[in-house]
């Protein structure tokens, strides 16, 4: 927006501080026009230097949409704009206005006012309404404007402009927003210390838009070197001479030695047998301690003046502090040296010597030796460290980055704290990819692909030329939560109401912003509704290039907003939620090439807060409720996603305090949204574009797919506070409706690493825990996990830097000290498979080796593992390097995996399809303990805790009803000596739930640990039609049976196909298989027997059959205090046999398996993952579904922005 000069009249109105301002007079500009009457433009000059934003011409393409989740995505961009002439027409002239500094007065621009602000002003309040305008002046090489006030409040035509998109604003503009909390009275919908803009009001910033956030293309070390800085300092004990060498190209320190030449005339000789050692070409620093020169001969001093070119050495005398840096062979020309006088006061000051060398990678680094006496003390000592300004090697193009500018380079270790900020310094000799940074690193900072995996760390830039803040006080005070912050969190903020006329804001930094008040966030779009096209909004609603840094509540909130474009912000250093969704309604929101890092917990909400928050802050809860940290609260997420169908595309979560990016699900609208939409529609709806994101440096997870928020107020039946973090379910579907297909949840393009628990946990329309009659089933039947084309590393070469709050630092398994996830201990898993069916193909693992102290594997089970497992659970074309130590590991009784006695740590199982991964094709391999799985033609891998299987294998599912806290115990008929103890997964339900993993066609038999249940239903899950058990319960003689069989559709919750099974006249005719209903009971020994057999067709990856759920119910009539003690076994005695034999010869290389690529990098260019995520019903098979699965996969994308 070009603007210039027009007349300003003004008159105060009424007795009180109210300024009201209307313009008077002509002007050439126009609002809005881009550019004045005649073609020339104050604020748009026609030449610019290289580094300053241009006035831009053209229209971009709108904002991308949410919808299909596949295909190629193009870059959102503004907009285009609406024709110059057009606004230009609608434009009033503006006046110049300098309204000077007085912060008791309120000033209001009312109609017909249209103002350019030519100075610094300051207010009590600035009101902008009834078409009024005001403008920001903008003269490059004039002084900034500042403009203070408590609030700014744009609303009913007002409008505020700094800059346009046409172009932006050039020199230098802040907003800063002061007082106090609780100081005055706060505003009606905005509060207090806020620029808002209500019904009809206008804000236009933009700023310069420089490149926001890029990649290292060079690690960036530790004090900026390799080998990192070196810092030497002696006083007594250092006589004669010191000397280091070092390696010029990289500025390590090779050889160090200390030679007594005052005392030992020997020392000459090994002094010289040192020097002969060192490659000539080498770096020489050389200080004396204390004193060097009575034993140092004629000879060797010659020899140092020849092979170090010193002048001063021959002429060294006693207690003569002397320095020297030079090149070992080199002349004097190459030698930095200085000597002092010794006179005997005692204090000499320092000879210091400093040279300035290149390491190969063009490094500029200084060598300093120097020596002395002080206050009769001698000192001498080195240093190596990185001349002032350390270049960084980017990967983009960062020539709009100016001297004096801040940037903050993320972590790429566990720690988010170790993100380091910097200023940059003039740098005539950068290239266009590089900058000069003032002060030194303390951590290392990965630029390069290691391991196959990009782990170059995020620099983004946090200084724009608009900047709006908030004034602060020193330190907490008042009501402002300070048991939990030292510092003052009462920062200004930024509120957009709906009906707004036009928000945009491009080039924008915003630091000290947000409150640790509910609704107050640095820029918050509240209840906005629809803000694009959609929405009415010509020019749909954007956030591009900001940068919101040093703030307290949030960084970007959209609540019941949809359609608004985040585009290159930077969200830093914030309490809470950074980039944030809050009622779970808002749709079609597009996050585009954002980096957050640095988010940390705050108040506001349950999943804010860390433990000591969670644990202070009751009054919301019921009662005297003590919440649960770990799963109450403990959430906080730099990217809080609380509807899937939003756009996620080319982000960065680089640290937070949880989880980088969270998927949450509201089982209904919640806050001021409630009621909005039906039960369940969030958890249902498809989720939107996920492409090419970065998770890393986050201490719970990468990413995190599943659990929700609690959707109900704190009562006495649950007396958890509003929006704790809850159990939800994510089952998409067309139209978010249950009732029609599946839709694809796609999530294209994933790096994770150096996240402390998981790279990323995906629960997509799988198994959810709840005590209650349905937690215990997967929600969407069919859906399975599969992982395909992917690269795991265990340890890789990114061996991390000791601080920034890491708290383990041990050796890995090659010797090399490391900073650790967790202690030394810890157990490191590549893939870890729990519940399931969870499918793996063509997958690389790397440097998975045991130490000494701690199991590494590349396949392992999730650890106190309560839950079921899948026999489905299936991997194939797997890669396993050499550096793979240990392929499978079951785990062992120990401080991670506890007793290792939990239900799924026994019933762990999965199937080597190819036996790419213990050389034996069609392999099932399971826990050694486990004999419902074990036969003789098994073999053992002890190291595994494991052994390796053929058959055929299934699981049955046992409820169990009155009582319900009973431990099962489960045994084959041909190893009734060997059951397996069960707990139940359902502890505290209406009924317990067993899930025992079973051979098929095999005997079972069933006891418990007190009087069986007086309910019993047997479900033959993961059965194909035909398959079949036999099964054996015991109960008491005098228990008198109903068996009913029937199919139970879980979705509907209706049974259908009723079938009364009968009395069998005998064991051997209730077992025959023949088909008919049939039962025994033997009161001699107390067994009931039933033949279970499936005869419904399962299909694909579905569990029970189309039809629904195949199972037999039991009630049992007992009668109080009769004997419930069984015989071990009432089957016949017969050895276990073999099933099918294994191949008599391991299979051979495969030359097919493993990822194609050899790296995966955020580089469009360059090859990544891609993951899938798809669930398959019967709708989706009548509409020719052939395939149900979440998977991980590698694509090649020539993506064309």
């Amino acid at each position: 927006m070009c603007l210039c000069a027009g007349s300003v009249q003004s008159r105060g109105e009424g007795a009180g501080s109210a300024h009201v301002l209307r313009a008077a007079g002509t002007g050439c500009g126009s609002a809005g026009s881009g550019e004045p009457p005649g073609g020339h433009s104050s604020c748009c000059p026609s030449r610019r230097t290289r580094r300053r934003s241009r006035c831009l011409r053209g229209t971009r393409r709108g904002a991308a949409s949410g919808g299909s989740a596949s295909g190629r995505y193009r870059a959102p961009s503004r907009p285009p704009r609406p024709p110059a002439a057009a606004a230009a027409a609608a434009d009033p002239h503006l006046a110049p206005w300098r309204p000077g500094s007085d912060t008791s007065r309120t000033a209001v621009v009312g109609r017909g006012a249209a103002l350019r602000l030519e100075s610094s002003a300051a207010f009590h309040s600035l009101v902008i309404r009834d078409g009024g305008k005001l403008v920001f002046a903008d003269r490059p090489h004039g002084p900034p404007i500042t403009l203070r006030a408590r609030y700014i409040l744009i609303h009913d035509g007002g409008e505020l402009h700094i800059g346009s998109e046409r172009c932006p604003y050039g020199s230098r503009a802040t907003i800063s927003l002061y007082g106090r909390a609780a100081e005055g009275a706060a505003v009606e919908g905005f509060g207090q210390k806020f620029v808002g803009v209500g019904r009809g009001g206008v804000l236009e910033l933009h700023g310069r838009r420089p490149r926001s956030w890029t990649l290292l293309d060079r690690t960036l070390h530790p004090g900026g070197l390799r080998h990192g800085p070196y810092s030497s300092e002696n006083r007594w004990g250092s006589r004669g001479l010191n000397l280091r060498v070092l390696d010029g190209g990289t500025a390590r320190v090779l050889a160090a030695g200390r030679f007594d030449t005052h005392l030992r005339p020997g020392e000459c000789r090994r002094l010289r047998a040192f020097l002969a050692l060192q490659a000539p070409g080498s770096v020489v620093a050389a200080a004396v301690g204390d004193s060097a020169a009575r034993s140092l001969t004629p000879a060797t001093r010659l020899l140092l003046r020849d092979r170090l070119g010193s002048r001063h050495i021959a002429r060294l005398g006693h207690r003569q502090p002397w320095a020297l840096v030079g090149i070992l062979g080199g002349d004097q020309l190459a030698t930095a040296e200085d000597r002092r006088e010794y006179r005997g006061s005692g204090t000499t000051g320092l000879a210091v010597a400093q040279r300035d060398f290149l390491t190969y990678d063009g490094t500029r680094f200084t060598v300093t030796a120097f020596s002395g006496w002080i206050k009769g003390v001698p000192h001498n000592g080195f240093k190596v460290e990185v001349s002032k300004g350390i270049i960084l090697h980017l990967v983009d193009e960062v020539t709009s980055w100016l001297p004096g500018d801040r940037i903050v380079v993320a972590s790429t270790d566990y720690s988010m704290h170790q993100a380091e900020e910097f200023n940059l310094l003039p740098c005539p000799e950068c290239k266009s990819n590089q900058v000069k940074i003032d002060g030194s690193p303390l951590y290392l900072h990965i630029g390069e692909v290691i391991d196959g995996v990009d782990m170059r760390a995020e620099v983004g830039l946090l200084t724009r030329n608009i900047l709006i803040q908030g004034e602060m006080e020193d330190s907490c005070y008042g009501q402002n939560q300070c048991q939990f912050f030292s510092f003052d969190t009462f920062g200004g903020h930024i509120k957009i109401l709906r009906n707004f006329s036009s928000v945009h804001m491009s080039g924008v930094e915003l630091k000290n912003m947000g409150q640790q008040i509910l609704g107050s966030y640095p820029v918050h779009f509240h209840l906005a509704k629809d803000v694009d096209e959609r929405g009415g909004y010509e020019r749909p609603t954007y956030l591009d290039n900001l940068a919101i840094h040093h703030c307290f509540s949030r960084c970007v909130a959209i609540h019941g907003t949809h359609g608004l474009l985040v585009k290159d912000t930077i969200g830093y250093d914030t309490l809470g939620h950074c980039f944030f969704l809050e009622d779970g309604t808002e749709q079609r929101n597009t996050f585009y090439h954002n980096l957050g890092l640095l988010t940390r917990s705050g108040t506001i909400l349950p999943s804010d807060r860390n433990e000591a928050m969670c644990l202070a802050i009751r009054s919301h809860v019921y009662g005297n409720y003590i919440p649960v940290p770990s799963s109450n609260c403990m959430a906080v997420s730099t990217f809080w996603i609380a509807n899937p169908n939003n756009n996620l595309i080319e982000n960065a979560a680089a640290g937070a305090q949880d989880v980088g990016i969270w998927y949450i699900f509201h089982r209904v609208p919640t806050g001021q949204s409630e009621g909005q939409y039906p039960e369940g529609q969030a958890e249902h709806t498809p989720l939107g574009v996920f492409y090419n994101n970065r998770v890393h440096s986050n201490f719970k997870a990468g990413l995190f797919i599943g659990k929700g928020v609690k959707t109900t107020r704190a009562n006495a039946e649950d007396p958890r506070e509003y929006l704790t973090v809850d159990n939800a379910r994510f089952h998409p579907h067309q139209d978010a409706d249950p009732e029609k297909p599946r839709v694809p949840a796609v999530i294209d393009g994933l790096i994770a690493f150096k996240n402390n628990d998981h790279g990323a946990w995906a629960r997509g329309g799988d198994i959810i825990f709840r005590n209650s009659g349905d937690g215990t089933f997967p929600t969407d039947e069919g859906s399975s996990l599969e992982v395909t084309r992917s690269i795991f590393v265990g340890e890789s070469s990114n061996t991390g830097s000791q601080g920034g709050q890491n708290s383990y630092w041990g050796k890995g398994a090659n010797g090399e000290y490391r900073t650790l996830p967790r202690n030394k201990t810890f157990p490191i898993r590549g893939f870890q498979i729990y519940d399931g069916p969870v499918r793996m193909a063509k997958c690389t693992f790397k440097k998975f080796t045991p130490t000494v102290d701690r199991h590494s594997s590349a396949i392992g089970f999730f650890m106190k593992n309560s839950w079921q497992i899948s026999p489905q659970n299936n991997l194939s074309q797997i890669l396993m390097e050499k550096s793979v130590g240990l392929k499978v590991f079951f785990g062992r009784s120990g401080q991670w995996f506890g007793n290792n006695d939990n239900d799924g740590d026994k019933t762990s199982v999965f199937h080597d399809l190819d036996g790419s991964v213990t050389g034996y094709p069609d392999t099932f391999i399971g826990r050694a303990d486990n004999y419902l799985l074990r036969h003789p033609g098994c073999l053992t891998v002890p190291r595994w805790n494991g052994v390796v299987c053929t058959g055929k294998f299934a699981q049955l599912y046992i409820q169990a009803r009155r009582p319900e806290n009973l431990t099962l115990l489960i045994a084959r008929a041909a190893y009734h000596s060997h059951p397996l103890r069960l707990q139940g997964v359902n502890r505290g339900a209406p009924y317990q739930q067993y899930q025992p993993v079973v051979m098929l066609e095999q005997a079972y038999i069933i006891q418990w640990d007190g009087r069986a249940p007086e309910d019993i239903i047997l479900y033959p899950i993961n059965f194909n039609r035909g398959d079949w058990l036999c099964v054996a319960l015991c109960y008491p003689r005098e228990a008198v049976f109903q068996v009913v069989a029937d199919i139970y559709q879980r979705r509907t919750g209706t049974v259908h196909s009723v079938k009364h099974y009968l009395a069998a006249p005998s064991r051997a005719s209730a077992l025959n298989g023949t088909g008919e209903r049939l039962f025994y009971f033997d009161r001699a020994s107390g067994y009931l027997f039933v033949h279970l057999q499936a005869r419904e067709a399962r299909e694909g990856h579905s569990y029970c059959s189309q039809q629904g759920c195949e199972r037999i119910k039991i009630t049992a009539h007992m009668y109080p205090g009769g004997s419930w003690s069984c015989a071990p076994n009432p089957f016949p005695e017969r050895p276990a046999a073999p099933q099918h034999p294994m191949s008599q010869h391991p299979a051979g290389p495969c030359r097919v398996c493993g990822a194609p690529q050899l790296a995966i990098t955020s580089t469009p260019s360059v090859k990544y993952v891609r993951i899938q995520i798809q669930s398959l019903g019967r709708a989706g098979v009548q509409n020719h579904l052939t395939s149900a699965f979440i998977k991980v996969c590698w694509v090649l994308p020539h993506l064309k922005w």
